[in-house]
């Protein structure tokens, strides 16, 4: 994934609060994906409009840790969920 493209959910795709196993899921038609900690906070900041360098530059403030690790880390979660169409990303 590159700085500059943009990552965003599809239509039908949303992240939801699981209150039976108290988890957080990446939730598609007819498919979910239960997601820990680092998943969650990827993905809560992605909102179709941010790059992903501006998201990992903002994870990077936010817990204090090298971007360009964050970047690594995130690109492979990311471009994983792109492949199973959790994920759309614009160039």
């Amino acid at each position: 994934m590159n700085p500059e493209d943009i990552p965003s959910l599809p239509r039908g795709v949303r992240l939801h609060f699981d209150k039976i196993r108290e988890t957080w899921v990446l939730l598609a038609p007819e498919r979910a994906v239960t997601l820990d900690a680092v998943g969650h906070a990827v993905l809560s900041e992605v909102d179709g409009t941010r790059s992903f360098g501006e998201i990992t530059l903002a994870l990077s403030e936010k817990y204090n840790a090298p971007q360009e690790q964050i970047a690594a880390d995130s690109a492979g979660f990311l471009g994983a969920l792109r492949d199973r169409r959790f994920l759309d990303v614009t160039p």
